[in-house]
Protein backbone atom coordinates (compact mmCIF):
# COMPACT_ATOMS: atom_id res chain seq x y z
CA UNK A 1 0.00 0.00 0.00
CA UNK A 2 1.72 3.16 -1.18
CA UNK A 3 1.06 6.49 0.51
CA UNK A 4 1.52 9.95 -0.88
CA UNK A 5 4.94 11.31 0.14
CA UNK A 6 3.52 13.96 2.50
CA UNK A 7 1.28 11.46 4.26
CA UNK A 8 4.16 8.96 4.49
CA UNK A 9 6.40 11.62 6.06
CA UNK A 10 3.64 12.56 8.49
CA UNK A 11 3.25 8.89 9.53
CA UNK A 12 7.02 8.52 9.94
CA UNK A 13 7.24 11.74 11.96
CA UNK A 14 4.43 10.56 14.23
CA UNK A 15 6.20 7.22 14.68
CA UNK A 16 9.49 8.90 15.61
CA UNK A 17 7.75 11.24 18.07
CA UNK A 18 5.84 8.43 19.79
CA UNK A 19 8.88 6.15 19.87
CA UNK A 20 11.21 8.78 21.30
CA UNK A 21 8.51 9.76 23.79
CA UNK A 22 8.17 6.11 24.85
CA UNK A 23 11.93 5.85 25.30
CA UNK A 24 12.05 9.05 27.37
CA UNK A 25 9.08 8.04 29.50
CA UNK A 26 10.70 4.70 30.28
CA UNK A 27 13.95 6.47 31.20
CA UNK A 28 11.98 8.72 33.57
CA UNK A 29 10.18 5.70 34.99
CA UNK A 30 13.54 4.01 35.63
CA UNK A 31 14.87 7.09 37.42
CA UNK A 32 11.79 7.23 39.65
CA UNK A 33 11.95 3.48 40.33
CA UNK A 34 15.57 3.85 41.47
CA UNK A 35 14.54 6.70 43.80
CA UNK A 36 11.72 4.54 45.17
CA UNK A 37 14.15 1.71 45.80
CA UNK A 38 16.90 3.77 47.41
CA UNK A 39 15.20 6.64 49.23
CA UNK A 40 14.88 6.57 53.02
CA UNK A 41 12.09 9.16 53.12
CA UNK A 42 8.71 7.49 53.41
CA UNK A 43 6.76 10.36 51.85
CA UNK A 44 9.12 10.41 48.84
CA UNK A 45 8.85 6.65 48.37
CA UNK A 46 5.07 6.67 48.57
CA UNK A 47 4.87 9.57 46.12
CA UNK A 48 7.22 7.84 43.70
CA UNK A 49 5.10 4.70 43.44
CA UNK A 50 1.92 6.69 42.97
CA UNK A 51 3.65 8.64 40.17
CA UNK A 52 4.95 5.43 38.57
CA UNK A 53 1.41 4.12 38.29
CA UNK A 54 0.16 7.35 36.73
CA UNK A 55 3.16 7.63 34.40
CA UNK A 56 2.78 4.06 33.25
CA UNK A 57 -0.96 4.27 32.52
CA UNK A 58 -1.18 7.80 31.13
CA UNK A 59 2.17 8.20 29.37
CA UNK A 60 4.02 4.92 28.74
CA UNK A 61 1.12 2.70 27.67
CA UNK A 62 -0.40 5.26 25.24
CA UNK A 63 3.03 6.06 23.74
CA UNK A 64 3.78 2.35 23.40
CA UNK A 65 0.51 1.62 21.60
CA UNK A 66 0.86 4.71 19.38
CA UNK A 67 4.44 3.76 18.52
CA UNK A 68 3.47 0.21 17.55
CA UNK A 69 0.51 1.40 15.47
CA UNK A 70 2.43 4.15 13.64
CA UNK A 71 5.36 1.77 13.13
CA UNK A 72 3.12 -0.74 11.40
CA UNK A 73 1.54 1.98 9.26
CA UNK A 74 4.94 3.40 8.34
CA UNK A 75 6.42 0.03 7.45
CA UNK A 76 3.45 -0.92 5.30
CA UNK A 77 3.58 2.39 3.43
CA UNK A 78 7.29 2.51 2.61
CA UNK A 79 9.63 0.46 0.45
CA UNK A 80 11.06 -1.05 3.65
CA UNK A 81 7.91 -3.13 4.04
CA UNK A 82 6.90 -5.17 7.03
CA UNK A 83 8.72 -8.44 6.28
CA UNK A 84 11.25 -7.46 3.61
CA UNK A 85 14.26 -6.47 5.71
CA UNK A 86 15.71 -8.20 8.74
CA UNK A 87 16.07 -4.96 10.71
CA UNK A 88 12.34 -4.20 10.37
CA UNK A 89 11.43 -7.77 11.24
CA UNK A 90 13.73 -7.67 14.27
CA UNK A 91 12.14 -4.42 15.45
CA UNK A 92 8.71 -6.04 15.19
CA UNK A 93 9.92 -9.15 17.02
CA UNK A 94 11.21 -7.10 19.95
CA UNK A 95 8.57 -4.35 20.03
CA UNK A 96 5.37 -6.42 20.00
CA UNK A 97 6.45 -8.79 22.83
CA UNK A 98 7.81 -5.79 24.78
CA UNK A 99 4.44 -4.09 24.44
CA UNK A 100 2.65 -7.18 25.68
CA UNK A 101 5.11 -7.49 28.58
CA UNK A 102 4.41 -3.86 29.47
CA UNK A 103 0.71 -4.63 29.81
CA UNK A 104 1.52 -7.61 32.07
CA UNK A 105 3.96 -5.42 34.04
CA UNK A 106 1.17 -2.96 34.82
CA UNK A 107 -0.25 -5.31 37.47
CA UNK A 108 2.72 -5.12 39.90
CA UNK A 109 2.95 -1.36 39.33
CA UNK A 110 -0.71 -0.96 40.29
CA UNK A 111 -0.27 -3.30 43.25
CA UNK A 112 2.60 -1.35 44.80
CA UNK A 113 0.89 1.97 44.05
CA UNK A 114 -2.25 0.73 45.80
CA UNK A 115 -0.24 -0.12 48.90
CA UNK A 116 1.61 3.22 48.73
CA UNK A 117 -1.70 5.05 48.74
CA UNK A 118 -2.70 3.40 52.03
CA UNK A 119 0.42 2.86 54.14
CA UNK A 120 4.20 3.26 54.36
CA UNK A 121 6.23 1.00 52.09
CA UNK A 122 8.69 -0.25 54.65
CA UNK A 123 7.35 -3.78 54.33
CA UNK A 124 10.37 -6.05 53.61
CA UNK A 125 8.32 -8.17 51.18
CA UNK A 126 7.95 -5.19 48.87
CA UNK A 127 11.75 -4.85 48.47
CA UNK A 128 11.74 -7.64 45.88
CA UNK A 129 8.94 -5.92 43.96
CA UNK A 130 10.80 -2.61 44.08
CA UNK A 131 13.91 -4.30 42.67
CA UNK A 132 11.77 -6.01 40.01
CA UNK A 133 10.43 -2.64 38.85
CA UNK A 134 13.97 -1.25 38.49
CA UNK A 135 15.22 -4.33 36.60
CA UNK A 136 12.24 -4.45 34.25
CA UNK A 137 12.42 -0.72 33.52
CA UNK A 138 16.15 -1.07 32.78
CA UNK A 139 15.45 -4.01 30.45
CA UNK A 140 12.69 -2.04 28.71
CA UNK A 141 15.05 0.89 28.22
CA UNK A 142 17.68 -1.41 26.72
CA UNK A 143 15.13 -2.93 24.29
CA UNK A 144 13.99 0.53 23.19
CA UNK A 145 17.60 1.63 22.66
CA UNK A 146 18.21 -1.45 20.48
CA UNK A 147 15.07 -0.68 18.44
CA UNK A 148 16.24 2.91 18.03
CA UNK A 149 19.70 1.80 16.90
CA UNK A 150 18.13 -0.59 14.37
CA UNK A 151 16.09 2.29 12.96
CA UNK A 152 19.12 4.52 12.59
CA UNK A 153 21.69 2.01 11.31
CA UNK A 154 19.31 -0.19 9.27
CA UNK A 155 21.63 -3.20 8.99
CA UNK A 156 21.65 -4.66 5.50
CA UNK A 157 20.00 -7.90 4.70
CA UNK A 158 16.74 -8.86 3.09
CA UNK A 159 14.51 -11.69 4.16
CA UNK A 160 13.70 -14.40 1.61
CA UNK A 161 10.31 -12.78 1.17
CA UNK A 162 11.91 -9.39 0.56
CA UNK A 163 14.39 -10.81 -1.92
CA UNK A 164 11.60 -12.62 -3.81
CA UNK A 165 9.48 -9.44 -3.94
CA UNK A 166 12.46 -7.46 -5.22
CA UNK A 167 13.04 -10.03 -7.99
CA UNK A 168 9.36 -9.93 -8.95
CA UNK A 169 9.40 -6.13 -9.17
CA UNK A 170 12.55 -6.19 -11.31
CA UNK A 171 10.97 -8.75 -13.64
CA UNK A 172 7.86 -6.62 -14.03
CA UNK A 173 9.96 -3.50 -14.70
CA UNK A 174 11.84 -5.12 -17.59
CA UNK A 175 10.18 -4.84 -21.02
Amino acid sequence: MAMAPRLRKFALTAHVIFSVGWLGAVAGFLALAVVGLTSRHDQTVRSVYLMLDLTAWYVIVPLCLASVLTGLVSSLSTPWGLFRHYWVLLKILITIPSSLMLLVHMQPIGYIAGIAAKMPLSIPDLQRLKIQLVIEAGAALLVLLVATALSVYKPKGMTRYGWRRQQEQRALAQP
